[in-house]
């Protein structure tokens, strides 16, 4: 941001981009406390309706979890996100998942990075919120969420400014 847009209150946002579909909730509602207490920072989750993740941006895959259940992105723009699929699914290891990339991959927003079987996932006993978190929430002072409605793959979730 240039000194004049500091100046005359104008601020360039970064944009992270839904990566599920579903209804966009606060984080804060969140069961497990790691999210719904901001402890990894802030975020938001979605309740999904389709089981694909896509890119929420230009990133690269800083680390895919094994089990296919986690994803963390480094965004071009430098935010760390993390992309977790349901509760405690780790437990499932892997069951229920297919990942579609892998650590170091670069993508772009709208990449499928991992498909997974919501029902099953719920069948097993799982909750599939899927918390949408930047690990590094204290590079962005602004931090604008959009909570409360459904989503569609490629909304607007989150905007970031330094």
């Amino acid at each position: 941001m240039g000194f004049f847009d500091k100046l005359f209150g104008k601020e360039s946002l970064n944009t992270v981009y839904a990566p599920v579909k579903g209804e966009a909730v606060d984080i804060k509602q969140v069961s497990d406390p790691t999210f719904g207490e901001e402890i990894l920072g802030k975020g938001i989750a979605i309740r999904p309706s389709e089981g694909k993740v896509f890119a929420p941006c230009d990133a690269t895959v800083d680390m895919m979890f094994e089990t296919g259940h986690a994803v963390s992105l480094i965004a071009d723009f430098g935010a760390e996100i993390l992309i977790h699929v349901g509760l405690d699914t780790v437990e499932l290891k892997g069951k229920h998942y297919s990942v579609h990339v892998k650590n170091g991959d670069k993508v772009k927003k709208g990449d499928l990075l991992i498909e997974f079987d919501c029902e099953a996932i719920k069948n097993d006993g799982y909750d599939t919120v899927t918390p949408i978190v930047i690990c590094n929430t204290a590079d962005y002072p602004t931090f604008k969420t959009s909570v409360g409605k459904p989503v569609n793959v490629g909304d607007v979730v989150i905007e970031l400014g330094k």
